[in-house]
């Protein structure tokens, strides 16, 4: 029977037990020779040597090493403390404009933060601080002209005051809808809210939601109510300025194309025109009722010319008068000289008309400036109430004096 060969001695060093350290140098090699180009065999010969411990023979092991090798390379607020030589809370200090930190320490501090691109985290900051520097705007998606104007002026008023805004966009301006989205704003942990709330069904499902956090809302014609305070432009006010414009020049038929009066600003517009009129001792004439667009405009003077022009008209939006007046332009009629016409928004097209519109100026800078501010009052514990902010008339050369007024100087003088 044939003899086994001898087993050679193994010497004593090598039989010592494997540690920890030196399964990580091996480790450690296999990544360095799997990543040098043609020595690829060689780490993989030692992956199936060492079997399921080698981070490279397990590529799932691998890919989350490596997520966690990138995690573990993000600055944190330590690590800028440490390269300052600074405790964390002096960094914490300078980011949140600590008044206690000294300028020489705090340029110091902020050159470290911009040469290792720190970015601090804006929820850590809430917790510290105790505030959100988050606010969210609730607007229904309207794309007119007086939304639209509004959504910019908040946002912009927000950013001028540090804070960043989680602006949602309402599908259905319903209890439901609201209930959603403040539900939306909680998670994102919002410090108040400020709502945009061109219509009625909106504005009615804000009243009706109970909120936690402070809440504005931009409405016109509404008044605040506990738990939500609003701001607002006087569009009364400026309906009834228009109104007064025609009445000042002599006119005592003036009458009004309104706007879509689901709309809060169509029903308030209506309603100062309404109360102008009354208060001159006139009764007001039933309304002409438009919907905001130019073609509603252009039918309302189409109409107008079949049963007879009005001496004057307040309408309710640039648009709708730019509609009017490509009417009474296709009709030989001329403004002021045949009908007399004041007009709402004053947008940046109201001087390029022909004829140039006298229209009623809303400032939506300082009302998105308002709202915000107020937001910020409640957030920091202060009460606030109801604002309106006056408009203002842009007179140009869209009024006259009524025909007959000029007819009846001219045979008297």
């Amino acid at each position: 029977m044939p003899v086994p060969p001898r087993a050679r001695a193994v010497p004593a060093r090598f039989m010592r037990p494997v540690r920890m350290g030196d399964r990580l140098r091996r480790r450690a090699w296999a990544r360095g020779a799997a990543q040098r180009p043609g020595d690829l065999g060689r780490a993989d010969r030692f992956s199936r040597l060492k079997g399921d411990d080698s981070e490279v023979s397990n590529p799932k092991k691998t890919r989350a090493t490596g997520a966690r090798g990138r995690r573990s390379n993000r600055m944190s607020i330590k690590d800028v403390a440490r390269l300052a030589d600074v405790s964390y809370q002096t960094v914490s200090r300078v980011i949140n404009d600590d008044p206690r930190v000294s300028d020489r320490t705090r340029d110091h501090v902020w050159r470290i933060i911009q040469s290792t691109g720190f970015v601090p985290n804006p929820a850590a900051r809430a917790l510290v601080m105790r505030r959100s520097s988050l606010i969210g705007i609730l607007t229904d998606g309207s794309t007119r002209y007086g939304p639209a104007g509004v959504l910019a002026a908040v946002e912009n008023a927000a950013r001028d005051e540090g804070y960043a805004a989680n602006v949602l966009v309402l599908a259905e301006a319903d209890s439901r809808g609201t209930v959603r989205a403040y539900q939306h704003f909680i998670d994102q942990g919002v410090a108040g809210i400020v709502v945009i709330a061109p219509k009625l069904p909106l504005a009615e499902a804000v009243r009706e939601t109970k909120f936690s956090v402070p809440v504005v809302m931009v409405a016109a014609g509404e008044s605040s109510v506990p738990g939500v305070a609003v701001v607002s432009e006087d569009q009364e006010y400026g309906a009834r300025l228009a109104t007064r414009r025609l009445l000042d020049k002599g006119h005592r038929e003036v009458a009004h194309l309104a706007g879509e009066l689901s709309w809060l600003d169509g029903r308030v517009r209506l309603r100062g025109w309404q109360s102008e009129l009354r208060a001159a001792g006139i009764e007001p004439p039933p309304h002409i009722q438009g919907d905001w667009t130019g073609e509603s405009g252009y039918a309302a003077g189409r109409r107008m010319l079949d049963e007879g022009l009005p001496s004057s008209i307040f309408v309710a939006s640039d648009l709708m008068c730019l509609g009017m007046l490509r009417a009474f332009y296709e009709a030989g009629v001329r403004v002021p000289d045949d009908i007399s016409a004041v007009s709402f928004d004053d947008s940046e097209f109201a001087a390029q008309f022909y004829p140039p519109l006298d229209s009623v100026r809303q400032d939506f800078n300082r009302l998105g400036q308002e709202a915000v501010h107020m937001l910020l009052r409640l957030i920091q514990g202060e009460p606030a109430g109801t604002v309106a902010i006056p408009p203002v008339l842009t007179v140009r050369s869209s009024v006259a004096r009524p025909r007959a007024a000029v007819a009846r100087s001219s045979t008297t003088g």
